[in-house]
């Protein structure tokens, strides 16, 4: 088997991209399948927007070839004992810690992510694989005596193959919060990455095959809507993850609710920080900086609105700060650095949203459009600088809509209430978060956010394993079922099979020849057991 590191020369005619450059193909049965359709979309850097790869674009006839591997595969890998399929992810865990640095140039090609940043993502990604080794000990069922002669019991059963739809913004992390839980517990998987970000994936599936998953186990399909579409539409696929935006989210949650199939699908987000005067400046001002400029602000739970509660010296320091810290940040891909975003569409929204909030009258403190001006900028990379606008009205576009980009909004409210009004009134509901130093003041705000990952003095508050991942119910950041990862994701990719017995009492007597010391006396009536009564 080939691997990533390789080239394959592409017909440019056919694939539309020059030679000599990363052919991602799809995985199908344990090998790289090249589409039905022979034809390919370019993989651009998002450092340079120059060409780093092709990537398969999928047909309906490639996603079922995908479907009928997973559909054959599953009957042998799901009679194998949890414990056997935990053993196997094992191997797929020391794979990962083996080729980290690896995995993580790839996610610096084709994400632009700086390297600290994407060494993360290949831990944050196989500490959900470790997870997933742990199964065999959190997932089994329950046994209860219920009434005097039955019993109730419940057990796991996979669901058989399940579909995993991943974005750009985390290319190992996001397909890590839901292969390897749905893998263990008996199901197989197709993925279909990202066509911005496939080449992390593509390497990941032979670390799939080293580790000695069965063929057809796991699957990849790539390509763009007609993919998703033939996923989701597809009989034999039990059950659909995606995460990416909130229009898109919801449509995937309708379509799957319109064929009775389980679905969780993760949207967009607008996450407020709330920092009080008690709150630790230092501190606070660093983490605040990480939020949101931090993977280019390119993340569902990053940090776009600071509400500073009230005025005075401490807030002015605390923002002086903040704006110092994000002006110090310097381009690039090494540690330490940011990183552009994805492509020239989402540079091109990103710098919308500034010049609106501009035009609107507010003032912006840090202006991450100065890096336009530099050699990487004019070159054809889509990078833009760590941008900081102070608002005079919590109604601007960019203190209400999803930026995804290093950009934050600062806003001060007079009082405690306004800004918990601000921050239920958004649309979203993903994560929110109080600096202070005072257990009282954070209860009080932890008691009346409208998002479902808070945090107390950390910017970033997602949970991590056993806990799952998820926005609130009811909001844009969250449509169908369930959490991911964790024990939400154990949760979604399995049935619970509940069993309820009654055995016949044996006569004992007939059976030990003769009376018995110690007759149990007669059990009470079972008034709520109308087995055999009308």
């Amino acid at each position: 088997m080939s691997t990533v590191a390789e080239e394959k020369k592409d017909d440019a005619s056919t694939s539309g991209v020059a030679a000599n450059i990363i052919t991602v193909d799809n995985y199908i049965n344990g090998t790289f399948v090249t589409p039905t359709t022979g034809s390919y979309m370019p993989i651009l850097s998002p450092s340079t927007s120059g060409t780093v790869g092709s990537v398969a674009v999928s047909a309906k006839t490639d996603v079922y070839a995908a479907v009928s591997a997973a559909s054959a595969a599953f009957p042998a890998w799901s009679s194998l004992t949890m414990k056997s399929r935990a053993a196997i992810m094992l191997k797929f865990h020391a794979l990962i810690r083996q080729h980290a640095q690896e995995l993580a140039e790839l996610i610096v090609l084709e994400n632009g992510k700086n390297l600290t940043e994407a060494l993360a993502d290949v831990a944050k990604g196989n500490e959900t694989v470790e997870y997933a080794c742990s199964l065999p000990q959190l997932a089994q069922g329950k046994t209860l005596k219920v009434s005097s002669a039955v019993s109730c019991c419940d057990r796991r059963d996979p669901l058989g193959v399940v579909a995993s739809i991943v974005p750009f913004n985390f290319p190992l992390m996001v397909p890590m919060w839901t292969v390897p839980i749905a893998l263990v517990t008996g199901n197989c998987v197709v993925l279909k990455p990202s066509e911005k970000v496939p080449l992390t994936m593509h390497r990941v599936a032979e670390l799939f095959k080293e580790a000695g998953f069965p063929d057809g186990v796991f699957n990849m399909v790539q390509g763009t809507r007609e993919a998703v579409e033939s996923l989701i539409d597809h009989e034999d696929v039990k059950a659909v993850t995606f995460v990416g935006s909130s229009p898109v989210a919801n449509t995937v949650a309708d379509r799957c609710r319109n064929l009775n199939k389980r679905v969780t699908a993760l949207g967009g987000a607008k996450n407020h920080l709330v920092a009080l005067p008690d709150c630790e400046t230092d501190g606070a001002s660093s983490d605040i900086v990480v939020s949101y400029a931090g993977c280019a602000g390119q993340r569902c739970m990053a940090a776009s609105v600071l509400l500073l509660a009230g005025e005075g010296p401490k807030q002015e320091e605390l923002l002086k700060k903040v704006v110092e810290k994000a002006a110090k940040i310097e381009p690039g891909t090494g540690p330490g650095h940011l990183g552009p975003v994805i492509d020239a569409a989402s540079h091109k929204k990103i710098l919308g949203y500034i010049e609106a909030a501009e035009n609107g009258g507010a003032e912006i403190l840090l202006d991450g459009r100065k890096w336009l001006e530099m050699p990487m900028a004019k070159e054809g990379g889509c990078w833009i600088g760590p941008t900081i606008i102070k608002h005079n009205s919590p109604d601007d576009a960019t203190m209400k809509e999803e930026v995804f980009g290093p950009v934050l909004s600062v806003y001060t409210v007079s009082s405690w209430t306004e800004a918990i009004e601000i921050e239920n009134a958004n649309p979203f509901g993903n994560a929110a978060c109080v600096y202070t130093t005072n257990g009282g003041y954070a209860d009080w705000f932890i008691g009346r956010f409208r998002a479902a990952m808070l945090g107390i003095n950390i910017g970033i508050p997602v949970p991590r394993e056993p806990f799952s991942f998820g926005g609130l119910y009811g909001t844009r950041s969250k449509y169908g079922d369930m959490d991911i990862t964790g024990d939400g994701a154990m949760e979604f990719f399995t049935n619970r099979i509940k069993v309820t017995s009654k055995w016949p009492v044996p006569d004992l007597k007939e059976l030990v020849g003769g009376a018995t010391t110690g007759d149990a006396a007669p059990a009470p009536v079972d008034q709520a057991n109308f087995a055999g009564r009308m």
